[in-house]
């Protein structure tokens, strides 16, 4: 099988590595498909491998009682899955799953990554910033569902889907906002046709299409940013325009 170029990666983290920093991954990396509700790690279960996604959007879930799911946590090609290896800690409470399609991966053993990790210290911090870029958002997505109503909220969340996907279409059903933003499905449904009211999006089956960014930021207000800031802070260029 042949080796991944690092220019040919769709991963903004693989990009920002140095040259010998990737050089210590790229033996490892195996570039697979990944399809929604797909499981990249299972909670309380060890995480055997890592994946650097290089198109579509993952959410980290926590499970509540009765098996409902919410969602506290979401990256695609900025980031990668599984931070706990980068921590040392193997595992975690929460699982991760696709929620947007279409999506391919660079998956490598989390012992390799592990291993790279101890050998380079400029590849563990870069991975530790994006680890610190992540647990900012979940400390904001906290703020935004304590602090926010459901049209701020929703805005925010498409944001940031909007940020790791190609073009302004993302195939998104009510039934999985719902379910991400720990909401009931029917709320949902008179959040995006107000949303729709505003202009700033379009929507159909399955489909929601980001008509005014401008107008969609505008809407979430200061709910969205601060974990982007610290993106493009830490680690380098990110969202549509990579600014």
């Amino acid at each position: 099988m042949s080796l991944i170029d690092q220019t040919e990666s769709g991963n903004w983290l693989l990009q920002t590595l140095s040259e010998s920093d990737f050089g210590l991954l790229q033996p490892h990396l195996r570039r697979i498909d990944l399809k929604v509700r797909d499981n990249l790690y299972e909670p309380d279960q060890p995480i055997e491998h890592v994946h650097f996604l290089e198109a579509g959007v993952a959410s980290i879930v926590s499970a509540q009682e009765g098996g409902e799911q919410i969602e506290i946590g979401l990256y695609g090609r900025d980031g990668m899955s599984g931070s706990a290896v980068v921590l040392g800690a193997g595992q975690s409470p929460h699982g991760s799953m696709m929620q947007v399609d279409g999506a391919t991966s660079l998956r490598i053993p989390s012992d390799r990554l592990a291993d790279a990790c101890d050998e380079s210290r400029s590849l563990r911090n870069l991975l530790l910033r994006y680890v610190q870029t992540l647990a900012l958002q979940a400390a904001q997505t906290a703020a935004a569902n304590a602090h926010y109503a459901l049209p701020e909220r929703l805005a925010r969340w498409l944001l940031m889907c909007h940020d790791r996907v190609d073009g302004d279409e993302i195939p998104l059903t009510h039934e999985f906002m719902a379910m991400m933003l720990s909401v009931r499905r029917s709320g949902v449904t008179v959040t995006v046709h107000t949303l729709e009211a505003t202009g700033a999006i379009g929507a159909s089956r399955g489909l929601i299409v980001v008509a005014d960014r401008d107008r969609l930021e505008e809407i979430a207000g200061e709910s969205y940013g601060e974990a982007e800031t610290e993106y493009r802070r830490l680690i380098g260029p990110f969202g549509k325009n990579r600014a």
